[in-house]
């Protein structure tokens, strides 16, 4: 059986009810936190604040070698997110994730280790915060990192490089999570 589509019209910019600057920052947020652990990429760096300017992330700490806005090339790609959205650096991955503990916040390393959770079978608890840890586009997530999260989430894949871009799998998990959420705002 073949699904009937209808004709569609692409929205013009000023139909998408965008969010102001100072709405933004006052809105409501997701629960969501994303912890970049030595990402080398200043692009990927502007594709996760454009990701999480989507979906109204609360936070993003930036880590180690992570690079810090203001830098050219990660506007290009944060396209202003990184007005937006709200943004700490910290020199050691392992303070933040001891502080945020101490917050009650679940630590998900993204990761392909043995006995992670599959994306797919994660299931986030009502009114539980999280921040996902993502990492270094060539050595991933440092396993000392990994050794303090509450849980290993994997992203199923089945090609034949098992890799992901860094702002991919942000940009899947944070669609994964937010959308399994029943009220993420």
């Amino acid at each position: 059986m073949t699904q009937k589509y209808t004709k569609s019209r692409k929205l013009k910019n000023e139909e998408l009810d965008r969010l102001e600057v100072s709405e933004f920052k006052d809105a409501k947020k997701s629960p969501i936190i994303i912890i970049l652990d030595n990402i080398r990429s200043l692009n990927n760096i502007g594709s996760v604040f454009r990701t999480s300017d989507a979906f109204l992330i609360e936070k993003i700490y930036l880590c180690g070698i992570t690079a810090q806005p203001p830098h050219n090339d990660i506007r290009k790609t944060a396209l202003g997110s990184t007005e937006t959205v709200g943004w700490e650096y910290t020199e050691n991955t392992l303070d933040v994730i001891t502080t945020l503990k101490a917050e009650d916040v679940t630590i998900c390393a993204i990761e392909q280790a043995e006995n992670a959770t599959m994306l797919n079978a994660f299931i986030p608890q009502p009114n539980q915060k999280y921040a996902f840890v993502f990492g270094n586009e060539v050595k991933g997530v440092d396993q000392k990192v990994v050794d303090a999260s509450d849980v290993v989430i994997e992203i199923p894949q089945y090609g034949t490089k098992h890799s992901l871009n860094i702002s991919v799998s942000c940009g899947v998990v944070v669609w994964d999570v937010f959308s399994k959420m029943k009220k993420p705002i």
